[in-house]
């Protein structure tokens, strides 16, 4: 079956009421894109910043009248789009499409991050078996690389690991085959608990070895060593938490971090943590250190 696709190319304040009207006049999905390679990172709390130059794509069944969308869009919201453009979209397995693009990544020197779907690149290395679901956390992200090569370099023998925001489970994971003797996953969302589980299992991870909570519900347990892949916000609001959850001695990783916002991150944790250098990767950062005694 193939789609029509509808792209317009607005403004922020006109997005809104283009995509009720898109709705109405019989579209399945509309998305925003940026028209003009604008970035957005890590919005204010409460914000859905937009770009200043939109594009919006309406996605419609093949035999909708798109002469009469358009014709209905400039008579209700006349001057709301400058451009327009229809094109004929081939339908795809987008999640098959999505897999093709995920190919097996090193880490360090022991580490490989494979999709569960393809065959290892060496057998001999770590190899942890990864199919994130609707989870975040792939190793494609350089956060989560940056992470991956920090526990590559750590001594993990019998560690007790914390990953503060899961995900995916990947660093709780890897972690273990990296040689922890016990991990703890935490994170808000339901699907990073299941996706944990379930990568876990992928990778024959012993039952009992990796555990994963709400919150809420985070045991009153000490790290050896602590890692959270999150973002610079969250990461200053629960600084406390996570120093009180980290050993003595402890090690420690934090990322989603923009190269800009480090100083801030940098203050919030140096009072907990004595703070290594800053390692910096496609203007993303890792911040690394030792809980003081």
């Amino acid at each position: 079956m193939s789609w029509i696709q509808l792209k317009l190319d607005t403004s922020p304040e006109q997005s809104s009421a283009l995509e009720d009207l898109l709705l109405e006049y019989g579209a399945c999905a509309v998305t925003y894109q940026d028209g003009c390679d604008q970035p957005l990172y890590e919005p204010d709390l409460g914000t859905t910043p937009l770009w200043n130059n939109l594009r919006l794509f309406g996605l419609f069944a093949a035999d909708t009248d798109m002469d009469d969308v358009i014709a209905q869009l400039n008579n209700t919201v006349p001057g709301s789009f400058t451009a327009h453009r229809v094109e004929i979209v081939e339908d795809k397995d987008w999640e098959r499409e999505w897999m093709t693009h995920f190919h097996p990544m090193q880490f360090g020197e022991r580490l490989w991050v494979c999709p569960s779907w393809k065959d290892v690149p060496n057998p001999d290395a770590v190899n942890l078996m990864l199919d994130p679901g609707l989870a975040f956390g792939t190793g494609t992200h350089p956060t989560t690389a940056l992470c991956l090569k920090w526990l590559d370099g750590q001594d993990l023998d019998g560690k007790q690991v914390i990953d503060y925001g899961c995900g995916s489970g990947i660093l709780a994971i890897a972690a273990l085959l990296l040689g922890a003797r016990h991990a703890v996953g935490v994170d808000t969302d339901p699907q990073a608990l299941e996706a944990s589980r379930d990568n876990a299992n992928r990778n024959k991870i012993e039952d009992g070895l990796l555990h994963v909570y709400y919150p809420k519900d985070t045991p009153d347990v000490l790290a050896d060593v602590m890692v959270a892949n999150i973002l610079a916000g969250p990461l200053v609001s629960l600084s406390e938490t996570i120093a009180n959850h980290t050993a003595p001695g402890g090690k420690l990783a934090l990322s989603g971090i923009l190269a800009e916002q480090a100083e801030d991150v940098l203050e919030a944790y140096s009072q907990w943590f004595t703070m290594d250098p800053v390692t910096e990767l496609e203007g993303w950062v890792r911040l690394s250190g030792t809980r003081k005694n």
